[in-house]
């Protein structure tokens, strides 16, 4: 059974616990009070049921047995259909949980239907009971004490999400790597936020303007004057949080470039002193080369007279050259002119 509290008011007090649905419609005949019915994720059996004693619009029904709808305030006939986005910050995973309370205010009845475990309605039930005289104001006084308690439990989110938003600051500027993905995390739930809080404005606007007309008392009207201002205020607070964690996102992607720049200026540099070093290097073998060449070269002119020595040095008796007058002169111009061509080749070559 998806009915978690069931009960009929009469003046601001409770007299009657029915058992279900259709006990609770006949009292509420009977006493001519107010019936407020509580339910939790119901059957379509269950709020079909509720939907054909109250004349509720098939729309609104189709919309509370979906879920996952949008915070809004529609009106068919003298019934209100308000569907509130309630939040919750849990600390162990530093994120933010949304539920979804969807509320049908008649003349006589409420009925809340709930998709998630927040809000805690017992809660405001208990409240409502510890005080009749806002309780006896009707069902819109129920409705003024769950958008209260909606509101209300936007304050620890707003304080979760600026202590988030200080730790971003300190992880960005000190070069956290991670920090990027929880600041693109934070920004959804800031978003997500927003979607919950912005239309609250709009919707409490249009009950203060239709207050007068359906004769809401003016002591419930400045209640919700008072939800108002706490919901601009929080409208406001997650609108800051959503710019500066855009700026975040512009500064972080600042820090990564100027990061990246200076990496590049630093591996330009090396590169720099690099090539210098080769060069230098490149410029120490060439001369290393012009060196080899120029001990190559002269040994190269030496080593023909060398050689023409070395052969008239060996003692063979039989040498024609010794007993021909003019051999030691040849072999001396042989030397000179083998010396003067290679130093000429040489030369040429700029070898020398």
């Amino acid at each position: 059974m998806t009915v978690i509290d069931n009960a009929i008011y009469v003046a601001g007090h409770r007299t009657g616990d029915p058992q279900t649905l259709d006990e609770t419609f006949e009292l509420l005949h009977e006493r001519q009070g107010m019936a407020w019915i509580g339910l939790y994720r119901p059957e379509p059996d269950e709020i079909h049921a509720v939907a054909r004693e109250f004349g509720l619009h098939p729309l609104a029904v189709e919309d509370a047995l979906k879920g996952h709808q949008r915070a809004k305030l529609e009106r068919f006939g003298d019934t209100l259909f308000v569907v509130l986005r309630p939040a919750r910050y849990i600390d162990s995973s530093e994120t933010v949980e949304f539920g979804e309370v969807h509320l049908f205010i008649g003349p006589q009845f409420v009925v809340t239907v709930r998709h998630a475990e927040n809000p805690d309605l017992a809660r405001v039930r208990a409240r409502l009971e510890g005080n009749p005289a806002l309780l006896g104001r009707g069902p819109v006084a129920v409705l003024y004490a769950v958008l209260d308690e909606v509101v209300d439990g936007y304050a620890p989110v707003v304080a979760g999400l600026e202590n988030d938003i200080d730790e971003i600051e300190d992880q960005l500027f000190a070069g956290d790597p991670a920090v990027a993905r929880r600041i693109y995390e934070l920004l959804g739930e800031v978003i997500s936020f927003q979607r919950a809080t912005r239309p609250l404005r709009d919707m409490l606007e249009s009950l203060q303007e239709g207050a007068s007309e359906h004769g809401v008392d003016v002591e419930l009207r400045h209640s919700v004057r008072d939800v108002l201002d706490h919901v601009i205020r929080v409208s406001e607070r997650a609108d800051g949080f959503r710019a500066l964690l855009e700026n975040a996102l512009t500064v972080h992607s600042t820090l990564v470039t100027q990061r990246q720049n200076d990496e590049m200026r630093q591996l330009s540099e090396a590169s720099l002193a690099q090539n210098e070093e080769t060069r230098k290097l490149s410029e120490t073998g060439l001369a290393q080369n012009e060196q080899v060449k120029k001990i190559s070269s002269w040994a190269a002119i030496l080593f023909a007279p060398t050689l023409i020595g070395t052969i008239y040095g060996m003692n063979f008796r039989h040498m024609p050259e010794l007993d021909w007058p003019l051999g030691y002169p040849l072999a001396l111009l042989g030397m000179l002119v083998g010396g003067i061509v290679l130093y000429t080749i040489f030369k040429a070559k700029k070898w020398l």
